[in-house]
């Protein structure tokens, strides 16, 4: 593994964002390498932290990496999504602080066998915990049709070549050549999106972000965990989220100015429909985005946007 993996996204805005006042228990939604958990620990030593991850790779192994560094902590495999179980479990009902980090981690983006990344020929699995029963990313391309699959490009990846690419897809499992690897997927991308100048991104690079998506069900799981987080948080707990493409950065910016009281309804509506109801004031009137110093040590950070809430 690189040492790019070992640098934590807006970790110190994290921690300064999350520690206020008393606090007694954290959590730590997305675990990954435990970057998080080590900022907001050196800060409050004595504070009960929650890791969740839904990889038990990961999980493991920042569980173990931390402890090396004298922090413990309640380690609990999941999705975020199902937080409150997760936290109800463990015996707390309510929590002073939760943080989620959106972006896949560095150990998935290098495993060479977990299909997240065209940079090696791997199984097109994208599952974030590799035993759960959810189709991969190989099996949704060899059960949805074209329609299918370019909505899946389109709406998740923003990929304006998404029916071109779908359509090939399909021509290629109807001739008996069903994509299975990342390079095979790779190679299809390639032969329909031209290749841009060599600072742009790599053309496969929103398809396979797209299916990513669509494997795990980010963006669903992502609305179900801003609303349960707000309801465990004590008066006065906040909610930080960093979110690394448009499609998230949208979810969380609509969701807390709703639950900031803002109606979205549309402006010539008689009455207010979406349900807005004051629970939370924002803190990041904009959101926080790394500096030129992080960006320089980590160029994967270019696209963080760092988003808070507390609780009233």
């Amino acid at each position: 593994m690189s040492d790019i993996a070992h640098i934590t996204v807006l970790r110190d805005e994290v921690a300064e964002l999350l520690v206020t006042g008393e606090i007694k228990v954290i959590v730590d939604a997305t675990l990954g390498f435990g970057g998080h958990t080590e900022a907001i620990s050196e800060r409050v030593p004595t504070a009960t932290i929650i890791g969740i991850d839904q990889d038990p790779v990961a999980l493991e192994a920042a569980k173990k990496r931390l402890e090396v560094k004298g922090i413990l902590i309640i380690a609990r495999q999941g999705n975020f999504s199902d937080i409150a179980r997760m936290v109800n479990e463990v015996g707390f009902n309510n929590v002073d602080g939760i943080v989620a980090d959106l972006g896949v981690s560095s150990m998935q983006i290098d495993s060479t066998e977990r299909g997240f990344s065209f940079r090696f020929d791997s199984p097109l699995d994208m599952r974030m915990d590799p035993g759960s029963s959810r189709p991969t990313a190989a099996e949704l391309l060899a059960e949805l049709n074209a329609d299918e699959i370019a909505d899946i490009l389109y709406q998740f990846g923003e990929e304006r070549a998404s029916r071109k690419i779908a359509r090939r897809i399909v021509a290629e499992r109807e001739a008996g050549r069903p994509i299975k690897t990342t390079f095979e997927l790779k190679r299809i991308v390639e032969s329909c999106v031209r290749v841009g100048r060599k600072d742009a991104i790599h053309p496969a690079t929103r398809t396979f972000q797209a299916l990513r998506i669509a494997v795990n069900d980010e963006l669903g799981a992502l609305s179900e965990f801003i609303e349960s987080s707000v309801e465990l948080l004590n008066r006065g707990g906040r909610l930080v989220i960093i979110s690394f493409h448009s499609l998230e950065d949208r979810i969380v910016k609509r969701a807390f100015q709703k639950l900031s009281g803002k109606c979205l309804c549309p402006p010539k509506m008689p009455k207010c429909l979406c349900g807005a109801v004051t629970k939370v004031r924002v803190i990041t009137k904009k959101p926080i985005v790394p500096g030129e110093g992080e960006l320089n040590k980590n160029p994967r950070a270019r696209s963080a946007k760092l988003r808070a809430i507390e609780k009233i």
